[in-house]
Formats: C-alpha cells, structure tokens, sequence
C-alpha cells in the first residue's frame, strides 16, 4: 500500500476541491495515484474540477513575441524560483527577448543568455516550453499574455481570401479568440480533435456516477449523450459559450456570423495554452 502522506492529500483537494476525508478515501481506494483518486471521486460525484495535470512548485512567467505581418509567432515559458523574481522587470524582459530570439530561430542556443540571467538576477532559471506557429495559407498567428504572465495563448486563425487578414474585423476576431482560449481553457479547436478514449472516459465516469445509478437502460444512453455534449462544451474551443457576448451564443456561431459579414471562410486552425507551473499530462 503506498503512503498516503498529508501533502498527497492536500494535493488532491487543490485538484478536485472535495473534502479532506473523501480525498483520503479516494487515494486509499487508488493506493496512492493521484489520478485515479480524481477519477474515483468523479464517480462519486464529489469532484468540483478534474484536471489531469497536477501542478508544479516552480514560479515563472509565459512570454510572447509575434514577427511583424502576424505570420509567425512563439509562446515560451520561463521559469524562476520566486513571485518576486517573476514581478522582476529585468527577469520579464529577458523572457521577451527569449521568445524573439525563439521565434527568430527556433534551433537557437540559448544557454549563454540563460546563465547571464543566473548570474545576474540571482535565482535558477529554466527555459522551460516553447511552441512556435507560421500561417499556412490565409491568415494570422495571435497571442495573448494575461494580467500576471502566468497565462499565455497563442493562436492560429485561417481565412479564404488573401485581403480579410488585414481587416480590422478579422484582427478583432482573432483577439477575442486569444482572450476566449485565455478564459475558457479549452482543450482542442473541435469535437473531431477530441481523442475517442477522452469520451469513452467522460462516459463511464458519467455511467459509473452515483447519480446514474438504477436509471433505466432506455433513458441511459439519453442521459449520457447529454452529459458528453456538456462536455464538449467546456473541452472545445468552438463549443464554449462566447465570453464577450456573455455565453449567449457558442464561439462557432461568433466566428461564423463574422465570416458572412466578411462574406469569407473563418477557421480556427490550432492554439497552445500556457499556465504557468503546469505539468502537462
């Protein structure tokens, strides 16, 4: 049996928000994985959040650079031991210069600026995640840091014609994705980018639930098709609730409405979401 120490406890109650004791129980039952102790209390019902990544103790903050033209653009991670290092103007700008430098030269050794950072801020520093996008076709790549640089997005958003790029409406469009993508913490663009086994979980955590239990087999299927198509709405981009119109309407019904006012083709090609401290799964 593995040792369920306080610390593992208090982790899956960050995690899942359930009580201290059904925590404890949970892990019990999973000996110890922490996974499958968020699982266990899905089932139950008792889970307020389920994210699959656990968080790190490392510090930091997510940075950007976009090459003029909007065609190519990097996200980058940069990670320190200290809040107090991360509010650091000088650490904020040597993670700017990171991500230009990056996004100039994705192959680029970076090891020489990092150490001068060491030396000259006074804390580890890892460079620690990038990822880097170019337009394929019609279009821009957008980014977005959020208030604290903890959170970073970066996006790519495709039209039919050459000209819409340049468009006020299209930049506006793109914009708002980054802050949707920053807000929603989405998962994938689309239903078709969800990997089966994702669904085949969320459904048998939703039959397993004790809600669920004693429903007959007739109105189990129904009851289950609901509940993935409220998942989709929370996992993909293009089924949340649009947060500037106050969740009135879906993202795809926005970006659709502002294609035909374009009288174009609209499509959100891919995005990457930083958190920092994220471990991804």
């Amino acid at each position: 049996m593995a040792e369920i120490t306080p610390a593992l406890v208090g982790k899956l109650r960050e995690i899942t928000g359930a009580g201290l004791m059904d925590c404890k129980k949970a892990l019990v039952e999973a000996n110890g994985d922490l996974d499958g102790a968020v699982d266990a209390l899905r089932k139950k019902g008792t889970a307020t959040a389920a994210k699959k990544a656990s968080r790190a103790a490392n510090d930091g903050i997510i940075a950007q650079h976009i090459m003029p033209g909007g065609k190519l653009g990097m996200l980058v991670e940069i990670n320190c031991e200290t809040d107090f290092v991360a509010r650091n103007d000088s650490f904020r700008s040597f993670g700017e210069e990171i991500a230009r430098k990056l996004a100039e030269n994705p192959n680029a050794n970076l090891e020489a600026e990092r150490e001068a950072a060491v030396a000259k801020i006074g804390e580890n520093i890892k460079i620690t995640r990038n990822a880097r996008m170019e337009v394929s076709g019609n279009g821009l790549i957008a980014a977005y840091i959020h208030a604290g640089s903890k959170i970073g997005v970066l996006v790519e958003v495709g039209s039919g014609k050459e000209t819409t790029p340049a468009s006020d409406q299209f930049k506006q469009l793109v914009k708002d994705i980054t802050l949707q993508i920053a807000a929603g913490h989405p998962f994938a663009v689309s239903r078709e980018q969800v990997a089966p086994a994702v669904i085949a979980k969320e459904r048998e955590i939703a039959a397993q639930s004790d809600r669920l239990k004693d429903k007959p087999a007739a109105a189990m299927e129904k009851i289950l098709q609901g509940v993935i198509d409220k998942f989709y709405q929370t996992y993909c981009l293009v089924d949340q609730g649009f947060v500037k119109m106050n969740s009135e309407i879906s993202v795809k019904e926005h970006v659709a409405n502002v294609a035909k006012q374009l009288d174009d083709e609209i499509v959100i090609r891919r995005f990457v979401r930083f958190q920092v401290g994220e471990v991804e799964a």
